[in-house]
This record gives C-alpha cells, structure tokens and sequence, in this order.
C-alpha cells in the first residue's frame, strides 16, 4: 500500500529549510539541492512541490508572513484585558523582530525583502503581509486613540518596526535602543509625555 504523504505539511518543511538556508548564506545561496537535502527530502519531492525556485521562495516568505502574524495574534489573545496602547506596543515590538531569538528570522526577512525589490511575485507577498500588519495596527491605534482615520499612523508604525529590525541586525542599534525608540514613538504617538 503506497505511503500517504501530507503535502502541506512537506511544503512547510521545505519552506522552514529555505529559510535555515537563507539565514546562513542568503537567499542567493538557496538551492534546490541543498533544499532537499536540508529537508530531508528528494529533490523529486522538492520539485512536485514547488514548479520553480521562485515558487519555492514565495512560499516560504509567506511561511515567515504567516508566522508572524500568528505570533502577534496568539500574544493579542492571550492578554484580552490588556489596554489597546498596551497590546499596540507589544504587536509592535513582536513586528520588529527585537529579541534575540528572532534574529534569525530577522535575517531571513530582510534578505527576503531585498530579493523582492527585483522580484515582482516576492514584492507582491511582501505587500500582503504588510497590509495585514498594518490593518492590524490601524484597529489597534483606532482603539487606543478613537481616531477615525487611523492608517497614516499605522503606515509609520510598520515602517519604523521595519526599520528597527534593519538597524537592530547591522548593529546601529541594540535591542534596548530599538525599544527606546518605539517606546518613544507610541508615547507621541498617544500624545503623552514621556514617564
């Protein structure tokens, strides 16, 4: 009796050594090969798969996207009594990747993003990932703040998150400093001096 497989489950595994791969050498020294052979499976099952490389890697980073997002979903609902600044701000420093054991996925996000600004299907991955987190931050600043119109102020903070993972991993920053800066931005943000 042939073996059942699980498909989405291999995918997920084949995307988790995309990104293992990534974080060691970048996305250019991602191969079908060494994605098998780190997966632990053939390059046959790879390529049933995924048709290309580039599906290979669009997958993955919206394996990374997914994973994210769940994070600051479970971290929202494990703390339902917590005020909308209060889960604003631990959204946000989930977002930016600040600790130290989400350095790796940190890497791996940015050489994700520096591939999609030559690649259209990974910039468009990139986009819908960016308009859920940012959704998600424009109901949170709406319900902390009553604005009405709260997307500008949500844009911001997804781009600074954004950057604070860059200056964080090149070492402009630390983490504490990171911290120091969004702290300083919600304080502003919430139109509060800071304590």
């Amino acid at each position: 009796m042939p073996r059942q497989v699980d498909h989405e489950s291999r995918r997920r595994r084949i995307a988790d050594a995309v990104c293992r791969l990534a974080d060691e050498s970048g996305l250019e020294g991602v191969t079908l090969r060494d994605v098998a052979a780190r997966a632990e499976v053939s390059m046959g099952a790879v390529q049933r798969c995924f048709r290309t490389k580039e599906e290979m890697l669009v997958f993955a980073l919206t394996h990374i996207g997914e994973q994210i997002t769940a994070r600051v979903t479970t971290l929202l609902a494990s703390s339902p009594a917590q005020s909308a600044r209060t889960t604003l701000g631990h959204a946000a420093t989930e977002v930016a990747l600040l600790q130290e054991q989400q350095r790796a996925e940190a890497r791996v996000w940015l050489a994700f993003v520096a591939q999609a600004a030559v690649t259209p299907r990974l910039a468009a991955s990139l986009r819908d990932s960016y308009t859920e987190l940012q959704q998600l931050f424009a109901r949170l600043i709406a319900e902390a703040t009553g604005t009405a119109t709260p997307q500008r102020s949500a844009r911001a903070l997804l781009a600074l998150t954004d950057g604070l993972t860059t200056h964080v991993l090149i070492g402009h920053l630390s983490p504490t400093e990171a911290l120091d800066v969004l702290d300083d931005h919600l304080t502003r943000l919430w139109g509060e001096a800071p304590a």
